[in-house]
């Protein structure tokens, strides 16, 4: 696969997830990514900074337009946390928590995502709407409840297994209950 492949095949999964989630302006999108799995390798093994820098300008570059944030979520060396705006943070009332993402202590996009952000700080957790988990890193725990599974028209980013979440408020009631379509 080459970048321009992999830019192209990346932005088409955005599109796919951004369709299903509904996503409006200030909505949270949480990316988990491996690097080394794109690149053919195991995870947590074989970062790849290049890979890890087009990943997050892509990704940027599909959500930025629409106001939608970009969450980057960070390997277990750093806990999970996740790469946000400082605006984000402080507008959503998360707690931000004193570490830099390295390559092997938060993962190439984290490392691309402080890079490329305006104001980058980390924070230990988020509620996003919907996300993108490349390389199975397990995003679940930062997409708000009730997650639902979104199937991108292509499941590989490279050598990298690609699953999506959604999310949707939950039913409440009982048999007399109704329930309006959600706009």
């Amino acid at each position: 696969m080459t970048l321009d492949n992999l830019e192209t095949d990346l932005a088409q999964m955005v599109q796919d997830v951004l369709a299903a989630a509904k996503l409006r302006p200030n909505d949270l999108f949480v990316l988990g990514c491996s690097t080394s799995e794109v690149v053919g390798g195991h995870i947590g093994k074989d970062s790849n900074p290049e890979v890890g820098e087009r990943i997050i300008k892509t990704m940027l570059a599909q959500l930025r337009p629409l106001k939608i944030n970009l969450a980057v979520q960070g390997c277990e060396h750093i806990n999970r946390s996740v790469v946000v705006e400082r605006r984000v943070a402080e507008e959503m009332g998360f707690e931000i928590v004193n570490v830099v993402p390295a390559m092997h202590a938060g993962g190439a996009c984290s490392v691309a995502a402080f890079k490329q952000f305006d104001d980058p700080v980390e924070v230990e957790h988020i509620v996003a709407q919907a996300g993108l988990d490349i390389g199975d890193t397990a995003i679940g725990m930062h997409v708000k409840f009730v997650q639902v599974p979104v199937r991108p028209t292509k499941q590989e980013l490279g050598g990298a297994h690609v699953t999506a979440l959604r999310s949707r408020p939950k039913y409440v009631g009982g048999p007399r209950a109704n329930y309006e379509p959600i706009k």
